[in-house]
Parts: C-alpha cells; sequence; structure tokens
C-alpha cells in the first residue's frame, strides 16, 4: 500500500527497520531460557485470548503466567463470562482488583466475583502492590501482565525480577 501511495522502498525499508513495535501490544520485556515477560494492554475477551494464545504458540509446552486488572466495573459485569473463559486458557491467573476509572463500584461485581467464575484450579487474587514479591517468590516461567488499568506501573519492577530469573 505504501508503494501504491508512493513511498518509495528506500523509505519503505528504513521504517521497517526502525519500527519497534506497538507500546503495550505483546511488548516483550524479557526473553531468557529460564524466564519471559510480556506486558500487553489486553483488557476484553478477545484480546485477552490473542495475548494468551500467542505466548502458548511462541512458548509451547511453557508454563504461563497472567497477571490480569479487570478495567471497569460495568465491563466486567457485561464479559464476565468471556473472561471466566479467555482466562481459563492460563495455567496460573494472578487477578487484581477491578480498576475503576470513571466508575463507581457496582454492587456485587469485585475481582474476587469474577475469580470465582474462573474454571482455573490456580488463581490467586491479591493487589497490584503485592505483585512484585508474589512474582520474584514464584519465578514464573512465562509471564504476562494483562489490563488497561494502572497494571503498567509494575513493568520496571517485574523487568528487574524476571530479568535476574531468566538465565
Amino acid at each position: 500500500m505504501a508503494l501504491n501511495v508512493g513511498v518509495s522502498q528506500e523509505k519503505l525499508r528504513e521504517g521497517l527497520r526502525s519500527f519497534a513495535g506497538v507500546y503495550r501490544r505483546f511488548q516483550v520485556h524479557v526473553k531468557g531460557p529460564k524466564a519471559v515477560y510480556v506486558d500487553d494492554y489486553a483488557h476484553h475477551p478477545v484480546e485477552l485470548a490473542a495475548a494468551i494464545g500467542s505466548a502458548r504458540e511462541l512458548h509451547p509446552g511453557r508454563r504461563i503466567t497472567g497477571v490480569f486488572q479487570p478495567h471497569l466495573f460495568s465491563r466486567t459485569r457485561d464479559l464476565a463470562e468471556g473472561f471466566a473463559k479467555t482466562l481459563a486458557g492460563l495455567d496460573r491467573l494472578v487477578l487484581l482488583p477491578i480498576y475503576p476509572a470513571r466508575e463507581e463500584p457496582l454492587p456485587g461485581i469485585d475481582a474476587q466475583w469474577l475469580l470465582d467464575q474462573v474454571p482455573l484450579k490456580d488463581k490467586l487474587l491479591i493487589t497490584r502492590d503485592e505483585v512484585p514479591a508474589w512474582v520474584d517468590a514464584q519465578a514464573p516461567d512465562v509471564l504476562l501482565t494483562l489490563g488497561a488499568g494502572d497494571i503498567d506501573r509494575l513493568v520496571p519492577d517485574l523487568t528487574r525480577i524476571m530479568q535476574r530469573h531468566a538465565s
């Protein structure tokens, strides 16, 4: 398409060489023989399925741990069935409290309610602040952080932790 609208082959090659990917879309932070860490903005069941599926395809046979922060009470309520089914595709789920953004809490809708719907044995609910120590203690094989709230604030700490576990 670029060629059809007049971009030169040289400029096209230069652009492709310098393309670093899309921020927070399956962004690989650590890739080592013993540990992989990927962060993704996924906050909808279809996006989560794509991120989890990509991790499985790229790292066959490895144990996938996902740390997911649901975004919005209404989205969690409306898409709970999809979230539960998709998150069950992980080997281990670490669920964080719902990031409210612009919403007030909805009665009966919280992270524990969602966690109870996920048909997965290896799952737990912790706070965002507890994640770094948990990851350090557990040393996951493949770690995904997923969500659109403030989970991205964990990336620097988790990158350092996972780099220590990677080799």
